[in-house]
């Protein structure tokens, strides 16, 4: 199907997927852009699954193995996506999912943003545990730790 100037592969009357090449899904991927919407009523046949416990290559680039992982940081789609050509392989029903999380790009952003801080500064509490232990240890004439940290601070 062609979007705006973007074209999708569909799998019309299968199971519904949709293949998005590199950085074409988030020309789509926001309630607020009024292209996509047709993208939403794929027609698909139910009896048809995608099963993700094989692993499968990437239908662009034939990269043997797809990747899963989150689109965003609501965690509420695990997508496919290709770790060479960028691609991005929907299941039927995901993309709905996507538009609906966020009303705007800004708050989608936002949302990054948020999730990039509690990543931060839940590495920097666990260092500071780990340092805080090892100071403790040191303080107790540990001349092993003493000398391990001086070797991970190498």
């Amino acid at each position: 199907m062609t979007v705006s100037d973007i074209v999708v592969d569909v799998c019309r009357g299968g199971c519904g997927g949709m293949w998005f090449d590199h950085l074409e899904l988030g020309k789509l991927d926001d309630q607020e852009e009024a292209a996509g919407a047709e993208l939403l009523a794929v027609p698909r046949e139910p009896a048809v699954r995608v099963a993700h416990e094989a692993p499968w290559g990437c239908p662009r680039c034939g990269h043997p193995a797809m990747m899963r992982r989150f689109y965003s940081p609501a965690r509420a789609i695990e997508i496919d996506e290709c770790p060479r050509c960028g691609g991005i392989w929907l299941d039927a029903g995901e993309l709905a999912t996507i538009r609906a999380q966020y009303a705007s790009q800004a708050d989608r952003k936002a949302a990054h943003s948020q999730a990039a801080r509690d990543i931060y500064k839940r590495q920097v509490a666990e260092l500071e545990a780990e340092f805080a232990a090892e100071d403790a240890d040191a303080e107790q004439g540990g001349l092993l730790s003493v000398v391990h940290r001086l070797l991970r601070f190498l």
